[in-house]
């Protein structure tokens, strides 16, 4: 291993020193913690620490970090302190993630750490929307995320490099490469001579370095850094290097043939770099063990207060408060302001276009949606107005997308990424349930993304281009889910997911596009999120419906007037409006929940059962669901029909009248 000291003072050689050793040292007593008993879990990096601990002194302490399982040598360069960081990793409520995360499943915005999650790819995503963030503003930053060998086959990796490159972003990617995929070995996991190669095939420069030579990788990373700020593009870095541990503690080394071990050994980024110091006269072995005995003392000492944690207390209260960012919505509009009659799907334009306005901060992002203005032109003249910096088009790779517009979040920028449509969002699933929606529970930070939805049936496009797949996120904690049914409503639900820092997914049914008209206010006004909508009273029955169930309500209300029918519209999915569902079913005793989606799981099951838990006292009949067939959606016109549920609306309304 050859060391070139180039321009470093020897000041900071002996804090490069310092800052490899004391990840080193920490691990160490980390696994004779694990030993004992007194921690459960453990991500080794030993003989990787070089390329956490030089990329991070390579960087500007105001730029993000994407580490993952082995990069203890990011939090500990970022200067947490090593008493917190214990109090994390044993699951204190005093920790980084108030005991609701593991290891190093967590991040801290002060330090510039982003929090990892399991799946591994999304990291790289989230570094181009802080390098984005960077470019925006016109500041000389860059973002570094880290995958490992393995991870360079997930489809993340090859979404964010393509990205990087298609929008000229300052990202630094670093691949460190330890041979092994858990127990899987590179022979089995890639056919290209580097990974580094795969830079180029994106059109991006790309280096492979010795990830054990601490002073190669910081200056590598040091120089890289000034290129991507200069030229405003992306790098590749590969690092060879090699974990001394097994995946995870409990994984062992079996697989891997005692000979790597001994090839390696003399490879060790510390024992190596100490023996340059040392023989350049750098260093002298009496301050090389004052070193040592100081960190260890100090190790010592900061497990003594990360051990010295309060018991957890749990409440379930402060657990659900903590789902969300807190968010006061504005008043909604007191009926004052002047309206005029649009269609839904110019409602929609207009909300987007005031937000935009309002909110000099807010970046659109989707297929085709500057100069074509989106499959439904509703972006149409934006790029005009708002410039390509703001309107983004963007290549076919949801997730990384929607990981970008995350990226954003993390630096106080506001996003919406418009699926083309709704079912599409399956290709990015990970990001939203995984990613966005746990986000602020898990380290505190604001995910601010609206993702916009063209949804549902009706307009005979097939089982690809129909589905109404609300339900798959209103299971999810941390998301909120609105569907709008009138064009006051649409506009005013998308401002209000703008002004709400949570990610919010909004659902816009393509049939009702051009299909409904309403009055709608022409100023700045909110529809607030999690109250629904009285579209009609009575007494015989009630139907709790939202998005085209609404107007199938009302169409068959209005062909049968000899039926006091009682009309509520959710407008929000998640959170639902228990206060105005309980008031319903108080005013009829009669409840049927109609709505698109295919009735086994949809969310007429979850308002029935709350119905019947809680409303039961009320009830004159059972709760009746009216949905879809459980099928995919057909194309043809005749079978479509049939699979909707509003052929079903009226066999449905006549059972129920019928108790």
């Amino acid at each position: 291993m050859q060391f070139h000291r180039k321009d470093l003072t020897t000041e900071t050689l002996v804090s490069l020193y310092q800052k490899l050793l004391w990840p080193r040292l920490i691990e160490e007593k980390m696994l004779v913690l694990l030993r004992q008993g007194r921690i459960s879990k453990w991500f080794s990096g030993i003989g990787q620490e070089a390329i956490s601990v030089g990329a991070t002194a390579a960087l500007a302490a105001d730029e993000w970090i994407m580490p993952l399982h082995r990069n203890l040598g990011v939090f500990t360069g970022r200067g947490m302190p090593l008493h917190k960081l214990f109090k994390q990793w044993q699951g204190a409520q005093d920790g980084y993630s108030k005991g609701r995360e593991r290891s190093f499943h967590f991040g801290s915005k002060e330090h510039h750490v982003c929090g990892m999650i399991s799946h591994l790819g999304p990291q790289l995503t989230l570094a181009n929307g802080a390098a984005l963030a960077a470019k925006l503003r016109g500041e000389e930053k860059v973002a570094l995320a880290f995958t490992g060998d393995g991870g360079t086959s997930e489809g993340d990796f090859h979404e964010a490099l393509n990205v990087a490159a298609v929008w000229d972003l300052p990202v630094i990617f670093i691949i460190e490469n330890n041979g092994y995929g858990l127990s899987t070995p590179v022979s089995e996991q890639y056919r290209c001579a580097s990974l580094a190669d795969r830079g180029r095939g994106y059109g991006m420069d790309s280096i492979v370095i010795d990830g054990n030579n601490i002073l190669e990788v910081y200056d590598t990373i040091r120089g890289i850094r000034e290129y991507c700020i200069r030229e405003q593009k992306p790098y590749l870095v590969e690092c060879t290097t090699f974990r001394m541990r097994g995946h995870e503690e409990a994984s062992g080394t079996k697989y891997v043939p005692a000979e790597l071990f001994e090839l390696w050994a003399q490879k060790d980024p510390i024992k190596a770099y100490e023996h340059w110091l040392l023989q350049e006269g750098i260093i002298t072995e009496a301050e090389i063990a004052a070193i040592r005995s100081e960190q260890k003392q100090q190790i010592e000492y900061e497990l003594s207060i990360g051990f010295n944690s309060a018991p957890i207390v749990v409440s379930a209260a402060t657990e659900a408060a903590d789902v969300y960012t807190p968010h006061q919505p504005a008043e909604q509009h007191n009926g004052e302001m002047p309206s005029r009659p649009v269609r839904f799907i110019d409602a929609i334009s207009e909300g987007l276009r005031q937000s935009m306005e309002q909110h000099a901060n807010l970046v659109l992002m989707g297929q085709d949606i500057a100069e074509y203005g989106g499959a439904f032109k509703i972006t149409e003249g934006f790029v005009e107005r708002f410039g390509k910096a703001r309107v983004r088009n963007t290549p076919l790779c949801e997730s990384a997308i929607i990981g970008a517009a995350l990226g954003l979040s993390l630096e106080g920028f506001k996003s919406m990424v418009e699926m083309q449509f709704a079912d599409f969002v399956s290709v990015g699933f990970n990001q939203i349930v995984n990613n966005l929606a746990k986000m602020h529970y898990r380290w505190g930070q604001p995910a601010d993304v609206v993702i916009r939805m063209p949804t549902g049936a009706g307009v005979a496009a097939g089982p690809f281009h129909s589905q109404s797949n609300e339900a798959w996120f209103v299971h999810t904690p941390g998301l909120k889910v609105v569907y709008p049914s009138t064009p006051e409503d649409a506009k005013g639900l998308l401002i209000a997911a703008f002004n709400d820092p949570n990610p919010v997914i909004y659902f816009e049914h393509k049939a009702l596009y051009r299909s409904i008209s309403g009055p709608v206010p022409e100023g700045y006004f909110e529809t607030p999120i999690g109250k629904a909508r009285t579209v009609q009273q009575g007494s015989d029955i009630a139907i709790i419906t939202y998005g085209a169930g609404v107007h199938w309500a009302m169409e068959y209300a209005a062909a049968h007037p000899e039926i006091s029918m009682y009309i509520l519209d959710l407008r929000t999915l998640l959170p639902l409006d228990y206060e105005a569902i309980a008031e319903t079913v108080r005013q009829t005793g009669k409840v049927l929940v109609l709505h698109e989606d295919t009735l086994t799981g949809g969310i007429g099951g979850e308002v029935a059962a709350w119905i019947a838990e809680h409303c039961f006292e009320w009830l004159d009949a059972p709760v009746l669901r009216c949905a879809s067939l459980d099928t995919p959606v057909p194309f043809n016109a005749e079978l479509e029909q049939s699979f909707l549920a509003k052929s079903r609306l009226h066999q449905t309304v006549q059972r129920l009248l019928a108790y």
